[in-house]
């Protein structure tokens, strides 16, 4: 048995004895190690001395076992153990454990061991880091952190969070993030009392400075507002405009809230998505844009984000940015302001994962810091290209895109010149299938009781359509679909429901472009604007191929689109040839609440509805957030609402 010992183990207290069990343990001596087993947690000991043990898990990798130490417990002290969970043990109750018992016992598998490293981390699961990984952790602040989806680098990130003392602030733009890095933090009881860590969303991280007035505009608000201006005083893409101004006229300087008309007029080429002819038209509807905002009482966020730098004071220690693509720059500008000593930050991302509209670059972001006199000419960032989630099939068709969209595009910058290096065990499938309603039925019928499979549409208004077809309540648009993984993922109609926009990315693609292990990092035409309307497109594809960890259904309308002969996707099949799988209860409940963590509530909720059958209790369920809300409704009111108070009162008097 190999022995991998946990990052924060320490054993200084019992050293010479402690190595003679290990010892025992490396030739499988498990009567000498006198190791018991821990049922219901999963866990071994092993006796050091009459008052001390050694706490351990046994799993596999390549066909051999491995013991995982977490941790030394002295003087019987299990209700201090970190990984019993406080239990209470009676080592007269517990049977001993012989070596040949692992034979017979099906043992957790582990992704991946550096052979170079005995040692581990931990977070909701077990990691090994590799060389390049482990370089990373060990290097000092700053950091720019860039990897692919599936190359750890949140779990990376988060752990080198634990290094930092003081106050620590971890933020990124999605809320769902947060609350799933955070549980991802504080898995196995992890404790730290030389920091203090804040995870916000970047809303959240606005509002602890000041509360802004009115609300957030949204995606929704923004088209409803353009579609009511004439058509021909306005410009016809509402997602491209967007982006316009939420990336360039606004976001994009830090300097100012917005350009001034002359500012955005003598942008470069690559500074804007719109050429110089179209320009004035776009500022127009910019002006037009900002009245809108101040009549119905939203605020744009790159605009309060400049207006609250005054309100910036050195808070913390440390910050840590994740899903820093999403992140406009006078955002991070605002964030980074909070920093007591500039230099100590991480930002980590992905640019091929841009989903939200923001003009991001990594050129454009290190330009910030390069300008900076602290940091000049110091080498910050580190990329990532190790895949450890998605199976071979997966990385390969992920590798293919991103070869299609760099050959299409030309170099965005060299940050984004890498392909995906599978690290995975398991070969996977790409399944490509005709869109009948025959081949949607079957699969229904076979996948739709089972939290292994999950149906990933382009858009939200996209979801109805499926539901005719689909009844799993794990239906994700692709924006609800970040920061998710499934072991299959079923793609419904992605480029047949967008088959112009497509064709469009593959326009002037060969055979010859997407051959070879590289990317092809021609230089870009600075005239083009097709990268600019098409990310969101390409990006939407790609960050929906590696939501799937093992196998990816392929469901499409036009089966003879040019975009799936470069992914060398032929021959669909017209019908299904699938085991059916039902997932037990526990595991749906499970699933609901590792929704509900992630802020998935749609989902979740409709899993207890329609598959566990809870039904909802007919009174209002009083949560800590709704009694502040019912706190603040009566303080900001002269006159007490009698339901309101009835409510608070029932509440102190039952439940409090």
């Amino acid at each position: 048995m190999k022995i991998l010992e946990y990052h924060g183990l320490d054993a200084s207290r019992a050293k010479r004895k402690y190595l003679k069990i290990i010892e025992y343990l490396k030739r499988d001596d498990f009567r000498s190690a006198d190791v018991k087993k821990f049922p219901e947690h999963g866990l071994y000991r092993a006796k050091i001395d009459d008052a001390s043990r050694i706490i351990f898990k046994i799993m596999k990798y390549r066909g051999e076992d491995y013991a995982l130490i977490l941790e030394v417990v002295m003087n019987h002290a299990y209700d201090k153990s970190r990984f019993l969970r406080g239990a209470r043990i009676d080592e007269s109750k517990i049977s001993p454990v012989d070596a040949h018992h692992l034979e017979k016992e099906p043992l957790p598998s582990l992704t991946y061991i550096n052979p170079e490293s005995n040692r581990f981390h931990l977070l909701d699961k077990i990691i090994s880091f590799d060389p390049e990984q482990d370089r990373i952790y060990r290097h000092p602040l700053p950091m720019i952190i860039i990897g692919p989806a599936g190359s750890g680098k949140t779990a990376l990130t988060l752990e080198k969070m634990k290094l930092m003392y003081g106050q620590v602030l971890y933020v990124t733009l999605s809320p769902y993030l947060v609350e799933n890095s955070r549980n991802i933090y504080y898995a196995g009881h992890y404790e730290n009392d030389e920091q203090e860590v804040s995870f916000l969303s970047f809303g959240e991280f606005i509002e602890t400075m000041r509360v802004p007035e009115g609300r957030e505009v949204t995606y929704r608000d923004f088209t409803n507002w353009l579609y009511r201006i004439p058509r021909q005083q306005r410009v016809p893409d509402a997602h491209q405009l967007y982006e316009e101004f939420r990336g360039v006229i606004t976001g994009s300087v830090i300097d100012r809230a917005y350009l001034s008309y002359e500012g955005y007029i003598n942008l470069g080429v690559r500074q804007s998505i719109y050429l110089d002819s179209e320009r004035d038209v776009v500022y127009s509807l910019f002006e037009r844009y900002l009245r809108f905002l101040e009549k119905n009482g939203c605020y744009d966020p790159n605009i309060v984000s400049y207006e609250y730098l005054k309100y910036a004071g050195q808070t913390y220690d440390f910050v840590v940015v994740d899903e820093v693509q999403d992140i406009t720059n006078i955002q991070l500008k605002l964030i980074l302001k909070t920093l007591k000593s500039p230099g100590n930050f991480i930002l980590c991302g992905d640019s091929n994962q841009i989903v939200h509209p923001n003009f991001f670059s990594w050129g454009n972001l290190k330009s910030m810091f390069y300008n900076s006199e602290s940091l000049s000419g110091r080498k910050i960032t580190r990329i990532l290209v190790a895949n450890f989630r998605n199976s071979s099939a997966v990385t390969e068709l992920s590798n293919r895109l991103l070869k299609i969209k760099q050959s299409r595009f030309g170099s965005i910058d060299r940050e984004s010149n890498y392909l995906m290096d599978c690290l995975s065990e398991k070969g996977g499938d790409i399944v490509f299938l005709k869109n009948t309603d025959r081949v949607k039925r079957e699969l229904n019928h076979k996948t739709g009781k089972s939290a292994r499979f999950a149906v990933l549409v382009m858009r939200d208004e996209d979801k109805a359509k499926a539901r005719q077809f689909f009844n799993t309540p794990l239906l994700f648009s692709i924006q609800e679909a970040k920061g998710l993984e499934y072991e299959n993922v079923i793609l419904l109609n992605f480029i047949s429901g967008e088959r112009g926009k497509f064709e469009e990315i593959t326009k002037g693609v060969t055979e010859d472009d997407l051959n070879g292990d590289t990317l092809y990092s021609r230089a870009r035409d600075k005239k083009d604007k097709s990268l600019e309307v098409f990310k969101f497109f390409v990006n939407s594809l790609y960050v929906a191929v590696t939501r799937a960890v093992e196998r990816i259904y392929l469901i499409e309308s036009d089966t003879e689109h040019n975009l799936l002969k470069c992914l060398c996707l032929y021959n669909p099949q017209d019908q299904i040839r699938i085991d059916a799988h039902q997932s037990t209860a526990e595991e749906w409940q499970a699933e609901a609440h590792r929704l509900d963590m992630q802020g998935k509530q749609e989902q979740a909720d409709e899993i207890r509805r329609n598959v566990l059958n809870i039904k909802p209790v007919p009174w209002e369920v009083l949560t800590s957030n709704r009694i502040m809300a019912l706190l603040e409704d009566i303080a900001s009111k002269k006159a007490i609402s009698k339901k309101t108070g009835k409510r608070l009162f029932e509440y102190a008097l039952f439940d409090d």
